[in-house]
């Protein structure tokens, strides 16, 4: 091939991963815009192995088998992931982007074919230096990601006395190391202080993402979606690839641009997210202004559930990381159909920050095939609370809270929630009284028009279901 064939291939390609963005914009299109990026790919990845520079190689069999093993590691884990893990899932694919530019950055750092001199050299190493920076610090931010995600570190952040003047100094340090290095005479002398720099970003992305407490992990994602992407566009200046340039730049600057949209949703500023500290396990109840919320608990059993849903008219079902959990959208889809077959009206009312990564709640009931047009956000239905008869909350917590809009002192003041208290009666499912991974206790559970469903949500939904049925 040509280059002139792979330049009108590569365009293509770029034309694919644009309309496969546009696609993802809305559920309703998101298998085409899926499609759209699979072709787009595959067009990038034959135009790249049959182009100018691997053309004859002699290693191109084994870029093959490498491609093999690598896809065939990733059809195994999307066969056998469940939808309940795709966060992690996410943060482990970012680790993956990461590593790849560390690897590639060093290897364009000892290739001993290079020529490049002079001015050339000296702007082929600062991409090499930026790429692998950007690269490690993806790299050990989305394993810690993955780790918080999946449970396997507690979501509590590590807040260390003066952690902002710790990450100062750390970027000072790589600053300085990126001088030296510049002005190393020799690949053996430069790579002294690359490891070095290689050993701070590592630290950095694990002491960055160790700072961010559960509540603000689903921006934590879009963000290492974003640097997943910056990490390939600096590979892409590294190997003097254009499209891998473009892409990079597609996934970073919509992952910004997704984490501002998430920062927003939740009132927070970017900045005040990477600097930490909001969020905790929640593994018991705290009230923002140190006391406990007045008034009294009311439970209510499977039965009495199944009733306020038989005599509603309007129902509003807000699905939270408890349902996720629980795996209970199947259930959840099955009551939604019984309850319009008999003429009521049934919506679902998403937050932007539910779950734990970004249109984690449209996935799963996509997945159970709840039709898209009841699938509202929440701008579109927080002013039909008031006319809504019954409300179910399944596993949310901190979305619902309505400290956020009534107590100035709480840690999540201002936040947008959805305002399920102002319907005529609000339902929550949870395990417990335990406060949501903000650690902030909800007023919403004492209120006089809220009840408690106590237990695990896909075991009590399928008594409601068939207490309905009965």
């Amino acid at each position: 091939m040509n280059q002139g064939l792979l330049t009108v291939s590569y365009i293509g390609a770029t034309i694919l991963f644009i309309l496969s963005l546009g696609g993802l914009s809305n559920p309703e299109t998101a298998r085409r815009g899926n499609l759209f990026g699979v072709i787009g790919m595959t067009i990038a990845v034959l135009a790249t192995l049959m182009g100018p520079k691997l053309a004859g190689a002699g290693n191109l069999a084994l870029i093959i088998v490498a491609m093999a093993i690598g896809g065939g590691i990733g059809i195994f884990a999307a066969i056998r992931v469940k939808m309940t893990e795709m966060p992690e899932l996410v943060a482990l694919m970012h680790s993956l982007v990461g590593l790849a530019a560390m690897l590639v950055g060093f290897a364009n750092y000892i290739d001993p074919t290079s020529t490049l001199t002079g001015a050339e050299k000296t702007i082929h190493e600062m991409e090499i230096y930026i790429g692998i920076l950007i690269g490690a610090v993806t790299f050990s931010g989305s394993i810690v990601a993955f780790g918080k995600l999946s449970g396997r570190i507690g979501g509590k952040p590590l807040t260390l006395p003066g952690r902002h003047q710790f990450n100062f100094g750390l970027l000072i340090v790589t600053v300085l190391l990126g001088k030296v290095f510049l002005n190393a005479h020799g690949i053996s002398a430069g790579m002294t202080p690359l490891l070095a720099m290689t050993a701070i970003a590592l630290l950095f992305g694990v002491h960055m993402v160790m700072a961010i407490g559960g509540a603000d992990m689903p921006v934590v994602v879009s963000m290492l979606n974003s640097y997943s992407g910056w990490a390939a566009a600096a590979t892409g200046f590294m190997l003097s690839n254009d499209l891998l340039i473009v892409v990079g730049a597609l996934v970073g600057s919509s992952g910004a641009i997704l984490s501002y949209i998430m920062c927003r949703a939740m009132n927070r500023k970017f900045l005040a997210v990477i600097g930490g500290g909001f969020g905790s396990d929640g593994g018991t109840p705290t009230s923002s202004a140190g006391a406990a919320p007045a008034g009294e608990v009311v439970a209510v059993s499977a039965l009495e559930t199944a009733e306020l849903l038989r005599e509603a008219k309007n129902v509003v079902i807000v699905p939270g990381y408890g349902m996720a959990v629980a795996q209970a959208q199947h259930t959840v889809f099955e009551i939604t159909q019984l309850l319009r077959s008999k003429g009521k009206n049934v919506r679902f009312a998403i937050h932007p920050v539910a779950g734990r990564m970004p249109g984690h709640m449209n996935v799963l009931l996509a997945e159970a095939k709840v039709p898209y047009d009841i699938v509202l956000e929440m701008d579109e239905i927080n002013e039909d609370f008031p006319s809504t008869d019954v409300t179910m909350v399944i596993g949310a917590n901190d979305i619902v809270n309505p400290s956020a809009l009534e107590d100035p002192n709480s840690p999540i003041a201002g936040m947008p929630v959805l305002e399920v208290w102002k319907s005529t009666t609000s339902i929550v499912m949870k395990r417990s009284m335990a406060s949501g991974y903000a650690g902030v206790d909800n007023p919403l559970f004492y209120k006089e028009n809220n009840r408690m469903l106590f237990g695990d949500a896909k075991k009590m939904l399928d008594e409601v279901l068939n207490n309905l049925r009965g």
